[in-house]
């Protein structure tokens, strides 16, 4: 794994963006071809030149980022947000590295919140990595019930009754071992818990590697609408042991390659080039794959949290195919669909509104509709879903502004999008309806 990501690394460079562009990627594998860079704006959502902003490597990074001389890590993603910047560790292994997460740690005293089917996987080698020669350091664990349905206001008390019983102040990390779920209420109860406490993100589902462990956005869902109570909350670093990616079920697998596909829509024409070629290979789970899409992924992620930490414009773009996936996921049942699962079949939607619309042309969403399907991925909602739920709970998405549901669309060549309201509501319907049962 060293060597292949070694070599998946060897030819990256920097670059700058504008809001939203197609861009090359950088250090992407050799066995990969990627056309040559073209960028796009879009007309609807115009933003400042973003800052220069590039993957450290170890050699580069700032001295309290920087990894040990022989460390694992492969790769190092800066999110700049000032003086709350923080690193994204990305390599294989990095749970074996003590140094790298006791660097993050505040204070002498950690909670690590885990699920109940990650903890008997990396509980341990955690609970080791935070204390190994480091005697003044003790750790305290919850581990929660696993899935979506227990992403509420009851299982999120269980964090703040073991925060309290064990007496924990404001010098505590709160640390956070699983996927999205654990991600977004580890650091809603950190951003909570005394006013806020330092946190850290271990995420170990590729969806929540690529995605949900960026960004600070934290939260739980409400029974009538997804993620509508939550805060932005930066964590100390986000470390990414690629390892854990072995021990994942095919489904969870696929579901975030759903997030990574949205990347190269949105954004990274040459990213969505490089996935054409290379799906084979994240399905197959090759290491070097993998390791280029979430460290592409993170990249993107980072550019964009930059520039919009709270969501006011161009971040609003990541949720491409989230309107209508949040939509599904609420009226299906929270946990019935994994979230890529309802997001590649939103993203459908949101490609087929698009084209309806005349805003792209007939073959990107041809396009979509193929890699989503290759991925073994949902490209239709449920039939339970009809024209009359969706707008129901879309009517209280948190994109609604004034009474306006803002929706996130393609417009243009493929790796741009707009965040827009100014839409024909025909289109909206004549979607619904070629979707759904009325």
């Amino acid at each position: 794994m060293a060597a292949s990501t070694s070599s998946l690394l060897a030819a990256a460079a920097s670059s700058s963006c504008t809001a939203i562009s197609a861009r090359l990627p950088r250090g992407a594998p050799a066995a990969a071809s990627v056309p040559s860079p073209s960028r796009h704006s879009c007309p609807s959502l115009r933003a400042s030149p973003a800052r220069r902003h590039q993957s450290r490597f170890v050699a580069s990074v700032a001295p309290t980022m920087q990894p040990p001389a022989e460390s694992r890590v492969s790769t190092v993603v800066d999110v700049d947000l000032g003086d709350r910047r923080y690193p994204i560790y990305i390599g294989a292994g990095l749970l074996d590295e003590p140094d790298l997460l006791q660097r993050h740690v505040h204070g002498k005293r950690v909670l690590v919140v885990t699920n109940t089917n990650v903890a008997p996987l990396y509980l341990e080698k955690v609970t080791w990595a935070l204390t190994h020669n480091n005697p003044n350091v003790s750790v305290e664990s919850v581990i929660l019930p696993d899935g979506e349905k227990y992403k509420d206001m009851d299982t999120l008390m269980k964090v703040f009754d073991k925060a309290i019983e064990s007496r924990l102040d404001r010098r505590c990390t709160f640390v956070a071992l699983g996927g999205g779920v654990i991600g977004d209420m580890c650091g809603y109860a950190a951003a909570s818990f005394l006013r806020g406490v330092n946190f850290i993100q271990i995420p170990t589902t590729l969806m929540a590697q690529v995605d949900s462990s960026v960004g600070g956005k934290t939260g739980i869902n409400h029974r009538l609408g997804k993620n509508l109570i939550g805060a932005f909350y930066q964590p100390q670093c986000v470390l990414i042991d690629t390892d854990t990616l072995n021990t994942l079920p095919d489904r969870e697998l696929a579901s975030g390659i759903a997030e990574v596909v949205k990347y190269g829509l949105i954004r990274d024409a040459p990213f969505f080039e490089w996935q054409e070629k290379n799906m084979s290979a994240l399905l197959a789970r090759d290491p070097s794959a993998l390791a280029y899409a979430i460290k592409r992924s993170c990249e993107n992620k980072a550019e964009v949290v930059a520039q919009d930490e709270k969501e006011s414009g161009l971040r609003a773009t990541l949720n491409l195919g989230h309107t209508f996936g949040h939509a599904i996921e609420t009226g299906t049942g929270y946990g019935a669909w994994l979230h890529g699962e309802a997001v590649a079949a939103g993203t459908v939607m949101a490609t087929d509104m698009s084209h309806r619309l005349g805003w792209i042309d007939e073959s990107i969403k041809k396009r979509v509709i193929d890699i989503l399907k290759y991925a073994k991925l949902p490209i239709t909602p449920p039939d339970t879903m009809t024209v009359e739920k969706f707008k129901s709970i879309m009517a209280v998405d948190k994109k609604v502004a004034d009474g306006l549901l803002r929706l996130i669309l393609l417009k243009g060549p493929l790796g741009s999008c707009v965040f827009t309201g100014e839409y024909d509501r025909k289109a909206l319907d004549e979607t619904l309806h070629a979707f759904c049962k009325n």
